[in-house]
């Protein structure tokens, strides 16, 4: 079984029918094979090659024919070497899906890959809007993180400076206030993901982001925020946690890049009750509110210390 993709047991059941029907085939295509090749070998030595040796273009056509046969077999062998040491790079790495092209075969492809996925108890989500990631209805992960207790968020603050530099840097029908409004979407979507028992907690950072990063049970999907580009447009990578080498792989850096930045105490708490959002100290104390969007936002983050007696 792959580590990269831990299965069910109805999965794991499929999965072994197949193996069991494969080996079948390979092995009555071997007996078949052998069978084949005495009347094969007759025929070439006692029939074939007595008519090559008196007629000059079919010795040509065999020679042609065996020499692009013998290339075509180097060639196979080549590119089979080349791929086992690509598929080896892509295990070490732990890279369990890549695409390049947001088209509609990569997205289903992607979705085969989520729904192969058992459910996920947790979802960490670090991105801009998340509306691209979880709140649009075509979404990839809209429904995933419905089966998922504790949802954790992170989103670009839409009222801050680093935000008005970003979607300057892109197309212009993309505005500040398209921008927010995509940020809102997400904010209502995760309300009503609480008001159906889900722990969820939003927070916002005001830096310029350089990854989108994507936590789902022992997979995270990534892309790297290009300056002037929509990030749903830029190359995509899946890394899985490999149980069996859990320090292999691009998982952990990644799970532990999020940590780092949902540990960050910059980055304020949005609270859905009041729509304020809740400044806390290194300690996780209460410092002060702010109203979402309060003066515009546009002042430099602060960071904030525990404070003194």
């Amino acid at each position: 079984m792959n580590p990269l993709f831990p299965m069910q047991r109805d999965q794991r059941w499929l999965i072994g029918v197949r193996q069991v029907l494969l080996h079948m085939c390979i092995t009555v295509l071997a007996i078949a094979i052998a069978f084949s090749l005495p009347a094969a070998a007759q025929y070439i030595l006692y029939e074939w090659w007595p008519r090559v040796a008196h007629d000059a273009n079919l010795l040509i056509a065999t020679e042609v024919g065996l020499a692009a046969a013998l290339v075509l077999l180097f060639n196979i062998s080549h590119l089979a070497w080349q791929d086992r040491q690509k598929v080896r790079a892509a295990d070490l790495a732990a890279l369990a899906y890549a695409r390049q092209q947001n088209n509609w075969l990569a997205r289903w492809r992607e979705r085969r890959l989520v729904k192969r996925l058992p459910a996920a108890r947790d979802a960490f989500i670090f991105t801009l809007t998340g509306f691209d990631t979880f709140a649009d209805e075509t979404s990839l992960l809209r429904d995933p993180l419905k089966t998922a207790y504790e949802i954790r968020v992170m989103l670009l603050n839409p009222y801050a400076r680093s935000a008005e530099a970003r979607v300057n840097s892109l197309p212009q029908e993309i505005t500040l206030h398209s921008f927010s409004r995509e940020v809102r979407a997400s904010i209502d979507y995760l309300a009503s993901l609480r008001t159906m028992g889900k722990k969820v907690t939003l927070k916002f950072y005001d830096q310029q982001p350089f990854w989108k990063v994507v936590v789902l049970g022992d997979h995270v999907w990534v892309q790297y925020c290009h300056s002037g580009f929509e990030v749903k447009h830029e190359p995509e990578y899946v890394f899985a946690l490999n149980r069996d080498h859990p320090r292999r792989g691009f998982f952990v850096p990644f799970y532990m890049y999020v940590l780092e930045q949902w540990g960050d105490p910059r980055h304020p708490e949005y609270d859905f009750d009041t729509g304020e959002l809740v400044c806390r100290d290194r300690l996780g104390k209460e410092v002060k509110r702010v109203g979402f969007g309060a003066g515009d936002g546009r002042e430099s983050p602060v960071l904030l210390t525990p404070q003194t007696a």
